[in-house]
């Protein structure tokens, strides 16, 4: 039932009403009060009916923060005195999709055990529905918002403060994709910038660009960058889990050096960061210049922020635009990375900071599959007979004399994910075709 990332699919397929009351009817078997939120999606409103149905049949009463970005309502649990957050949305799938993700007081998605545990209760049907009278309540939270504001105006000011520089005056261009995000433009006026936003009326069918920010769909982002002479982009998702960006000049930065810089912020002499296994070596060389290193997880914000708790791990985050900080909450929290990256911003342009980074070729490629697993098994079986280097934290990562190579099935789609990389273009390209010649393969 879960993925990378929650519950995800197609509307009336995967996604039903049915399955979102009895995800309701399951977190409410131990939990006495809820934070709910949803995205923009019309289906949300649906599905928002139904898990909050679910969680009052159980005697579960909810909080209901309405329209909400998944880190406003997952940063909103503690301060509700909540013991779990749910929020409805398909975070930057197509507009056909939705689905459900769940948090903990902490901010941090639920663990594999505690999905394992939600999907057993919902196959036994195991859910103690409460009495006529013992009927969970509903109340509105139209403040959630505001607290998860002000929370990124402290963080910003810590930040500005202790580097010494002001964001007043800082030119700032949000693209909020439709979706969330305008927590973020919120917070970066407070803070002083300048901000011109795109895309900043909420509509779940993504008419502005599609919700996934990419250098494709974030053209218009870094023609406005550039037009305009601002010192700094931002792109949000649909539920602004994630965040990207475009440098001063209007170059879009790809997310392993949004992971480098952030990490060199982050992490100090001895410390590490948090990133899946598709994370480019760009990322470990720019740590050893620091003394720090790389610690590598399953992909997914759920595995990168398990990490961060671990003594030494300062910071965690995904290529994808999925940033863990955990002094501040175990959330991938779009809108706190676009403030901190703006404080970076007014301390020294990231045009300059991305030219230290050196970047390496990258590959990426999927392969749409309705049999992942059993396309996996027989790949495996070919890498583990031709390749000695195989590591299977999450697919199959296969590691070369110049460079490497990982099969890796989708957590949230029918699909397989290529990825390589080499110091050498040609050769990255070399890799990238082994990968897909052996899927390719397996599949005919």
């Amino acid at each position: 039932m879960f993925g990378t990332s929650g519950v995800r699919g197609p509307v009336g397929e995967t996604i039903t009403a049915a399955v979102a009351l009895d995800i309701g009817r399951a977190v409410g078997v131990d939990t006495d009060r809820v934070v709910v939120g949803r995205d923009a999606r019309d289906s949300g409103r649906m599905l928002r009916d139904a898990v909050v149905a679910g969680l009052q049949e159980t005697g579960t009463d909810v909080v209901d923060a309405g329209m909400a970005a998944t880190p406003t309502v997952a940063r909103g649990i503690e301060p509700q005195d909540a013991d779990a957050g749910i929020v409805v949305t398909a975070s930057h799938n197509p507009p056909a999709d939705n689905g459900l993700k769940l948090w903990t007081p902490s901010g941090q998605a639920f663990s594999t055990a505690q999905q394992d545990e939600i999907e057993a209760r919902i196959e036994a049907g195991d859910y103690d529905l409460a009495g006529w009278d013992e009927q969970g309540t509903c109340g509105e939270w139209p403040e959630a918002r505001t607290v998860h504001r002000r929370a990124l105006v402290d963080a910003g000011r810590r930040d500005a403060d202790e580097a010494g520089v002001s964001l007043d005056g800082l030119s700032v261009v949000v693209d909020l994709g439709n979706g969330m995000g305008g927590v973020a433009a919120d917070a970066l006026y407070e803070l002083g910038a300048d901000v011109e936003t795109l895309n900043a009326q909420p509509d779940g069918r993504f008419p502005g660009r599609p919700s996934e920010p990419t250098a494709e769909t974030c053209e218009t982002l870094a023609t406005t960058v550039e037009a305009t002479g601002a010192d700094l982009g931002i792109a949000h998702d649909g539920d602004a889990d994630r965040m990207m960006a475009v440098a001063d000049g209007g170059e879009f930065v790809p997310g392993d050096l949004l992971l480098a810089m952030f990490g060199r912020e982050e992490a100090g002499d001895g410390e590490s960061v948090a990133a899946p296994v598709d994370t480019s070596l760009a990322v470990d060389d720019a740590l050893a210049e620091v003394g720090a290193d790389v610690v590598r997880t399953r992909v997914g914000d759920v595995y990168v922020a398990e990490r961060t708790r671990d003594e030494g791990v300062a910071f965690g985050g995904e290529p994808s635009g999925a940033w863990i900080f955990p002094e501040e909450t175990y959330c991938p929290d779009g809108p706190l990375a676009a403030v901190k990256l703006a404080v970076l911003a007014a301390i020294e342009p990231l045009s300059a900071r991305i030219d230290r980074i050196e970047r390496y070729p990258i590959r990426r490629a999927t392969v749409e599959t309705e049999r992942k697993e059993a396309v996996m098994d027989a790949v495996e079986t070919r890498i583990r007979a031709e390749y000695d280097d195989v590591a299977d934290l999450d697919g199959l990562r296969v590691g070369t004399d110049d460079g490497w190579f990982l099969v890796r099935p989708s957590g949230t789609q029918a699909l397989v994910r290529l990825t390589a990389e080499s110091r050498d273009p040609e050769r990255a390209d070399e890799l990238l075709a082994t990968a897909r010649s052996l899927l390719d393969d397996t599949m005919a």
